[in-house]
């Protein structure tokens, strides 16, 4: 028997949900990142994960300023949630805040629904939906949904190239955090098809939706189907729980490493999504189909058209 999903109402105070990420110190420009790097690898030194990596001091001196930036990253990928060492918070917040401000965050306001991008296409949520191609991360949603393991505290693979990777590092390890405090709630996995939400850390977006999708090993079957469904339903279901959340972006649920074919994913997504804002009329402003790669942009093309 599956073991049933915690509820909002059962962590929403316990992560502070309701009150703001708020930064311990402003982000920093850009040429003190190096700095800012070094001084928080120096701070984590002594970190249970740079004793694991066998990383020392000395090591973390002699390398460049692009290999102490990816180390830093791999550190912090593979550490546990907990607190951080006295003052490393505050180096993290700057650079990572520093680092969001390097990058072109994209405001979803002004971008296209896909009536105006695909005049002729027949999907008859064209005017409450787009199709954006680029990195999730720079997004300014409110929330933003995340491919997760059934873990539900990141990806603790050094540089995986995985959606939960790539949200977890550049949020910084407030969203680790966050998420084991839900997990420790509930006592057990995710459950796939279920959803939880928490802040976004140094996202630009304001909350993170994080869903578990089915696993997938060869051709679909219909349980995996609706599974599939259910990630996109309770995502959205939990998006307007929350409430203040009006625009959504979805990566591409389960088509990555757990291994849907990005056809029949891409299809499911769309009609998933389609019936429920059929069936919540203006629960929600937008919802955004993010993809990454080309061909992840050419199979929804192909699926509208």
């Amino acid at each position: 028997m599956t073991p049933n999903a915690l509820r909002l109402d059962a962590y929403r105070a316990a992560i502070a949900l309701d009150t703001p990420s708020r930064p311990l110190t402003p982000p920093a420009p850009a040429d003190e990142l190096p700095t800012l790097t070094r001084a928080a690898l120096r701070l984590l030194a002594d970190d249970p994960a740079a004793l694991q990596l066998g990383l020392t001091a000395k090591d973390l001196e002699q390398v460049d300023d692009t290999r102490a930036r990816l180390l830093l990253r791999t550190l912090l990928t593979v550490r546990a949630p907990g607190p951080l060492p006295d003052g490393a918070a505050k180096v993290l917040d700057a650079l990572l805040g520093g680092e969001r401000l390097a990058r072109t965050v994209t405001d979803p306001t002004r971008l296209p629904a896909l009536a105006d991008q695909l005049p002729t296409t027949s999907y008859r949520a064209a005017d409450r939906t787009t199709l954006w191609q680029g990195d999730i991360t720079t997004l300014a949603t409110d929330a933003i949904v995340n491919a997760a393991n059934s873990a539900m505290l990141g990806c603790f693979v050094p540089l995986h190239p995985c959606i939960d990777n790539a949200i977890h590092s550049a949020a910084g390890p407030q969203l680790r955090d966050d998420c084991h405090t839900v997990m420790e709630l509930q006592g057990h996995p995710e459950p796939t098809g279920t959803a939880k939400i928490t802040r976004a850390g140094q996202l630009p977006a304001l909350y993170v939706l994080h869903t578990v999708g089915p696993i997938i090993d060869g051709t679909p079957d219909p349980d995996h189907e609706q599974a599939l469904a259910s990630s996109y339903r309770a995502c959205l279901d939990l998006a307007t729980e929350t409430g203040e959340i009006r625009t959504v972006a979805f990566c591409s649920i389960s088509t990555g490493v757990f291994g849907f074919p990005k056809a029949p994913a891409a299809r499911i997504a769309l009609d998933t999504v389609a019936d429920w804002l059929d069936e919540h009329p203006g629960a929600l402003d937008r919802v955004i189909f993010n993809v990454y790669a080309d061909d992840d942009h050419a199979t929804y093309l192909r699926a509208l058209t």
